[in-house]
C-alpha cells in the first residue's frame, strides 16, 4: 500500500470483499481501517507484537526509576566487591576509541536531553520542541515519557563459529596453552570452521582480561533493558546473584516487583490458548507501572483475545515485510512508491 493510512486499508478491503480474519500488528490505523472496510472479520492482534508492546511496557518503567535501577546496582557492587565504574568485561569489540566514542555519544545525548527539559518548562510541546533540537516529535515524545535519554548498551556480542568451542579453549587456556595457532589446530581438527584470526582475537581478549580482572568473575549491573528482560523472567530460572539483584531493586522501588508479576502473567496469557483471565489482568494492571499497556490492551481486547484463542499471526509475511524495508532503505526512499512497488511484486 502507499502509505500508512486507515483509509487506505479500508478502501482495499472493500475492494476485496471476503476476507474473514484480518491478522495485524498492534498499529490503531490498521485497527480502524480494518473496522472500516471488513467490519464482519475477525480481528487478531499478533503474538509476538504484544509480547514486544510488554517488553516496551517494561522498560519504560525502569527508564521512570532509573535512580532504582542505579541504588540497586550500586548495592550489589558493594556485597560483591565488583568493577566500580560497572564496565564490561573486555571483548574482542572494545577498544579505547570505541570507548571514548561511546562516551562521547552518552554525553551529547545527556545534553540534549537536559535542552528538550528547558524548552519543556517554558511550555513549549514536543512538536514545537521537536525542530529547535534537530529530533523528530516521536523521539521528543519517548524521551519524556522515559524520564531521560535512553541507554544504548548492547550486550557483548556472540560469536557463532566460536560458541560451541568456548568450553574447550577455556579448559586448554586454564592448563597454560595461550598460541593461538595450537589453539586453531587443536579445534579445526573438531570442525571448526572459522580463520586463525579469530582464535587470534579469542586469545588477545582473553589474555587482556586476565591481566585486567581477578580471577573470579566481576558481577556487572544489567542495562535497564536487560533489567526488563529478568522482571518477566521466571524467577526459579534466575541465578542466586541475579535474584540478589533484583532484591535490591525491589526494596528501591516496589512498584517494579508488581510489574515483573504482571508481565509474567500476561506473557504466559499470550502464550497459552485461554483467555479467561485478561480481563482481570487489565484490573490489575490498571493502577501499576504497565497501566498505558493495560490501557492499550483493554481499547483492542476483542483481538488479543483473538491471539489468544486463534492460531492466526503475522509470521507467514513477516518475511516479505523485512525484504520490503530493506528495499525501501537500499534506495533511500527517492524513487518513489511505484518503483517500490514493482520491486517488489517483480519477484513474485
Amino acid at each position: 500500500m502507499p502509505d500508512r493510512n486507515a483509509n487506505t486499508v479500508a478502501s482495499w478491503l472493500k475492494r476485496h470483499p471476503g476476507i474473514e480474519v484480518i491478522a495485524r500488528d498492534r498499529a490503531g490505523v490498521y485497527a480502524d481501517g480494518a473496522r472500516r472496510g471488513a467490519p464482519d472479520a475477525t480481528q487478531v492482534a499478533d503474538r509476538w507484537h504484544l509480547l514486544q508492546n510488554l517488553g516496551e511496557a517494561l522498560r519504560l518503567a525502569l527508564d521512570r526509576h532509573r535512580k532504582a535501577v542505579s541504588a540497586a546496582g550500586k548495592a550489589m557492587k558493594a556485597e560483591t566487591g565488583g568493577d566500580e565504574d560497572g564496565n564490561p568485561e573486555p571483548s574482542v569489540e572494545t577498544s579505547p576509541k570505541l570507548d571514548g566514542l561511546r562516551r562521547s555519544r552518552r554525553h551529547q545525548r545527556s545534553e540534549l536531553y537536559a535542552e528538550v527539559l528547558d524548552l519543556r518548562t517554558t511550555g513549549m510541546s514536543p512538536r514545537q520542541i521537536a525542530p529547535r533540537t534537530g529530533m523528530s516529535v516521536r523521539t521528543v515524545e519517548r524521551w519524556l515519557a522515559a524520564g531521560g535519554e535512553p541507554e544504548h548498551r548492547r550486550p557483548p556480542a556472540r560469536s557463532v563459529l566460536m560458541d560451541p568451542f568456548q568450553e574447550y579453549l577455556e579448559g586448554r587456556w586454564q592448563e597454560g596453552q595461550r598460541n593461538g595457532l595450537h589453539l586453531w589446530s587443536e579445534i579445526k581438527c573438531s570442525g571448526f570452521a572459522g580463520s586463525r584470526a579469530t582464535v587470534y582475537r579469542w586469545t588477545a581478549a582473553r589474555q587482556q582480561c586476565s591481566s585486567t580482572a581477578p580471577s573470579n568473575a566481576r558481577w556487572r549491573p544489567p542495562s535497564r533493558r536487560n533489567c526488563a528482560w529478568l522482571l518477566s523472567e521466571d524467577p526459579t530460572l534466575l541465578d542466586e546473584q541475579t535474584e540478589q539483584f533484583l532484591c535490591h531493586l525491589y526494596d528501591c522501588a516496589p512498584e517494579l516487583l508488581k510489574a515483573g508479576d504482571l508481565a509474567r502473567r500476561f506473557a504466559a496469557l499470550i502464550r497459552g490458548d485461554d483467555d479467561a483471565g485478561l480481563e482481570q489482568w487489565i484490573e490489575d494492571a490498571t493502577d501499576s507501572e504497565l497501566a498505558s499497556l493495560a490501557a492499550g490492551i483493554g481499547r483492542d481486547i476483542a483481538a488479543v483475545r483473538a491471539a489468544i484463542t486463534q492460531p492466526c499471526s503475522t509470521s507467514p509475511v513477516e518475511g516479505q515485510i523485512n525484504r520490503l524495508k530493506t528495499i525501501k532503505r537500499q534506495m533511500y526512499g527517492r524513487s518513489g512508491y511505484p518503483l517500490l512497488r514493482n520491486r517488489l511484486l517483480a519477484a513474485a
